[in-house]
């Protein structure tokens, strides 16, 4: 992987990351429900790494099934909290922009490794 590509990768992440936090911590927000969705970026990738070690197409349909309902899980968080008006509809439109640049960022890693056939727990 070049530097240029993980230098990207990085901007990405923080930008996206940024825009969730300015849902949170903007004054005419000042809640941190949106902070949550920190959460599914963590439990979204998991089953996408124990996959990788996996030879069994099972376990491999398991992990984007499980995957895939983390992801839109941290998309529909926002709407439902917006919904019970428990954040304001503003906060959720960060919090969802903040979701598609790190869900962006985090694919774009993804393809990166894959295409060097990186494995994840390997040497050197």
């Amino acid at each position: 992987m070049e530097l240029k590509g993980l230098v990207c990768l990085a901007f990405g992440g923080s930008i996206g990351i940024t825009f969730v936090i300015l849902a949170c911590a903007l004054p005419q927000f000042n809640l941190w429900w949106p902070f949550f969705v920190f959460a599914f970026y963590i439990l979204a990738i998991l089953p996408t790494i124990i996959a990788k070690r996996s030879e069994s197409r099972a376990r491999i349909d398991l992990s984007i099934f499980l995957t895939v309902g983390f992801v839109l899980s941290s998309f529909y968080l926002p709407i439902v909290m917006a919904r019970s008006q428990t954040i304001l509809w503003a906060a959720c439109y960060l919090t969802i922009t903040g979701n598609v640049i790190v869900y962006l960022t985090m694919f774009a890693f993804f393809a990166m490794m894959d295409g060097d056939n990186f494995e994840y727990g390997g040497g050197f």
